[in-house]
C-alpha cells in the first residue's frame, strides 16, 4: 500500500523531499513568498458576518469592527483563538467576544446593549488587551510574545454570491430578474467542473492538513497571511540549517499562530526537521492554489451580477473562468485505449479510469512551441491534490520558489503511474492525474539525489533520475501530437540492470523550464481501498 502524499501544482511526480541548498537572502521579508504567490488570482473582498455562535437575532457586523485572533504556545500546550465583533441589532449595539481552544466552541460573552461609541470602545479595549496593538493602527500590526496575533482574512464566507433560483420550465430565474441558461457542457464535464470547484472538497483537503477552516474559511483566504506563513518557514529552515534547535519552538509557535491549525487537545508538534518543513511548504502551496480557485468563483459570480437579462449556468461560468478547453474522449477511441493500457501496465490494482479529457490551455500551445526544435518527447504522468486541479488548469504546471525535491527545483514527471499516483490526494475516492507531453531533448542521467539542481547541466535539456525499473521501452508506441511524434509507454516495468545501484526505485523526469511541458490529458480516476 503506497503511503499518502500531497502535491501541488508545483509538486513532484515522485521522490522524498530533502533539504535544499541555502538560497540568496530575499530583497525584503516577503520577496520569496510574493514570488510564490504572484501567479495566483485576485483577493476577494466582502462584508463580514456575525460569529456563527452568536444567537443575537438579525444581527449585523458594524462597519469593519470584526477580528479573529490566534495564539499558539507549544510549551504551555496553548492553541487558542479569540473573536471580537461589534454587532448591531434593532438599532442597539453590542460587543461580542468568544474564546477557547482551536477546534472547540469555547466560551463567549455579549456586552450590551449600549450606544455605538461604548460598543466600539469595548471592542478596541479588548483588541488592545489581547494583542498590545491599537485597532486604529492594525494595518501596521506587530506580533508580541505572549499575546494574540491578528489573522488576516478577506471576503465573504464562501467567496460566492448565493443564487436564489426558482424553476421556470427549462430555465431558472435568479431573484426573478435573471434567467439562468441551461448548461452547455456534457454531463461528464459538468460533473468534473462541479468536483474541482466543490467547497466540501476544498474543506476536506484543508481539514486533512489540520488547518482550522473556521479561522481560514473559504473565500476569506488572504495571500498576505499565506505569505507570512512562508516567511516563518524560511526562518525555520535557516534555523535548522544552522543547528539552532533552541529557536525552533518559538518559530513553530509563530507559524501555527499565523496559519491556524486544529490539533484538538494534542500538543502542537515542533517543526524540527526538513521533512516536516517541506510538508508545511507544500501545505501552503495547496492553500494558495485553493485561493486561486475561490477567486475564480468569485470573479464568475461578480460578472454574473453585472449581466442584465440572461446569465450563463454557474457550471459554465466556472468552466469559462479556467480559459481552458476540455474535450471528453470517446472510450472507444484509439487514444483512450492507449492511455488505458498505459495506466494498467504501469499502475497498481484499485485504480480505474472514470473519464479522460483532452486539455487545451489558453496560450499554452504558443508557449510550448518555443521548444519545437527539441525532439525526444514523451507522454508522462503527474499526480496532484484534487484541491489544486482548478489552479493547474488555469495557471499550468509551475515551478514555485518554495518547491524542491530529490532532483532539485523543477517540474517532476514519471513514466510509471504507480509513482505519480502516490502524490494524488483523492476526495471521496476520486482523484485527478495529468498526462503531459514533455519535450525532454538531450537527457542528463543521474542515479543519486541532487537537490541543488535549478536547471539542466550545460548542453542538456532535462534530467532523468534513472530508476531500478522502467516500463519496457520495446513496448513504447508513438502518437502524433501537432506534427510531433510522442512516445507513450505500454509495457510493464522491467528491471534495469545498468541502474540496479540507483537510489531511485522508479525513474523521475525533470524539466526546469515551464515551457517544456504541455498538459495534454486530464484523467478522472476511481481509487479503491488505497487510503
Amino acid at each position: 500500500m503506497a503511503p499518502k502524499r500531497r502535491a501541488t501544482s508545483s509538486a513532484k511526480a515522485g521522490g522524498k523531499k530533502v533539504k535544499e541548498e541555502p538560497q540568496a537572502p530575499p530583497k525584503d521579508k516577503f520577496t520569496s513568498a510574493k514570488e510564490t504567490l504572484k501567479a495566483t488570482g485576485l483577493q476577494v473582498k466582502g462584508s463580514s458576518k456575525p460569529d456563527s455562535f452568536c444567537s443575537l437575532s438579525n444581527a449585523e457586523v458594524h462597519e469593519d469592527f470584526d477580528c479573529m485572533l490566534n495564539q499558539t504556545n507549544i510549551g504551555h500546550n496553548n492553541n487558542k483563538f479569540y473573536v471580537i465583533q461589534v454587532l448591531v441589532s434593532g438599532g442597539r449595539y453590542y460587543c461580542w467576544t468568544r474564546w477557547g481552544r482551536v477546534g472547540e466552541s469555547g466560551q463567549n460573552n455579549l456586552a450590551g446593549p449600549s450606544h455605538v461609541d461604548a460598543a466600539i470602545k469595548c471592542f478596541e479595549k479588548k483588541f488592545k488587551d489581547k494583542t498590545k496593538n491599537n485597532w486604529s493602527d492594525r494595518e501596521n500590526f506587530v506580533s508580541h510574545s505572549g499575546k494574540y496575533t491578528l489573522i488576516e482574512v478577506d471576503g465573504d464566507q464562501d467567496a460566492e454570491v448565493k443564487v436564489d433560483t426558482v424553476d421556470s420550465g427549462d430555465v431558472k430565474v435568479k431573484n426573478v430578474q435573471h434567467v439562468v441558461l441551461p448548461c452547455k457542457l456534457d454531463e461528464a464535464t459538468q460533473r468534473l467542473i462541479r468536483f474541482i470547484f466543490d467547497n466540501d472538497m476544498f474543506k476536506e483537503a484543508m481539514t486533512s492538513m489540520n488547518l482550522d477552516i473556521k479561522k481560514m474559511p473559504l473565500g476569506k483566504l488572504s495571500k498576505q497571511q499565506i505569505a507570512k506563513g512562508f516567511e516563518v518557514l524560511e526562518e525555520i529552515e535557516a534555523a535548522i540549517k544552522r543547528g539552532e534547535q533552541n529557536k525552533l519552538e518559538d518559530l513553530t509557535n509563530k507559524f501555527f499562530t499565523i496559519i491556524p491549525h486544529n490539533f484538538g487537545r494534542n500538543r502542537p508538534p515542533v517543526i524540527s526537521d526538513d521533512s516536516v518543513l517541506q510538508r508545511k511548504k507544500e501545505m501552503l502551496l495547496v492553500l494558495a492554489d485553493i485561493e486561486v480557485a475561490q477567486s475564480l468563483k468569485a470573479e464568475s459570480e461578480k460578472a454574473k451580477e453585472e449581466m442584465e437579462d440572461t446569465v450563463p449556468h454557474p457550471v459554465d461560468q466556472n468552466y469559462q473562468s479556467l480559459k481552458c478547453n476540455l474535450t471528453l474522449l470517446d472510450k472507444k477511441s484509439k487514444v483512450f485505449k492507449i492511455i488505458e493500457k498505459y495506466l494498467n501496465a504501469t499502475g497498481q490494482k484499485g485504480i480505474s479510469i472514470v473519464d479522460v479529457w483532452q486539455v487545451d490551455r489558453d496560450t499554452e500551445a504558443e508557449r510550448f512551441s518555443e521548444n519545437n526544435a527539441l525532439e525526444n518527447r514523451k507522454l508522462l504522468w503527474h499526480g496532484t491534490n484534487v484541491a489544486v486541479v482548478a489552479a493547474i488548469l488555469k495557471r499550468g504546471l509551475r515551478i514555485m520558489p518554495h518547491s524542491g525535491g530529490r532532483v532539485g527545483r523543477g517540474i517532476y514527471f514519471a513514466s510509471e503511474n504507480i509513482k505519480s499516483a502516490g502524490y494524488v490526494c483523492p476526495s471521496n475516492n476520486i482523484g485527478i492525474m495529468f498526462l503531459n507531453e514533455v519535450a525532454l531533448g538531450k537527457e542528463h542521467t543521474i542515479t543519486r539525489d541532487n537537490s541543488s539542481l535549478r536547471k539542466a547541466p550545460a548542453g542538456y535539456d532535462s534530467v532523468v533520475a534513472r530508476g531500478q525499473q522502467e516500463p519496457d521501452p520495446s513496448k513504447d508506441v508513438f502518437i502524433e501530437l501537432d506534427g510531433k511524434q510522442v512516445a507513450v509507454p505500454q509495457g510493464k516495468a522491467i528491471n534495469q540492470r545498468q541502474y540496479e545501484g540507483s537510489s531511485f526505485s522508479n525513474s523521475e523526469y525533470l524539466i526546469y523550464k515551464e515551457s517544456q511541458c504541455r498538459i495534454r490529458y486530464l484523467l478522472e480516476l476511481q481509487f479503491k481501498s488505497l487510503w
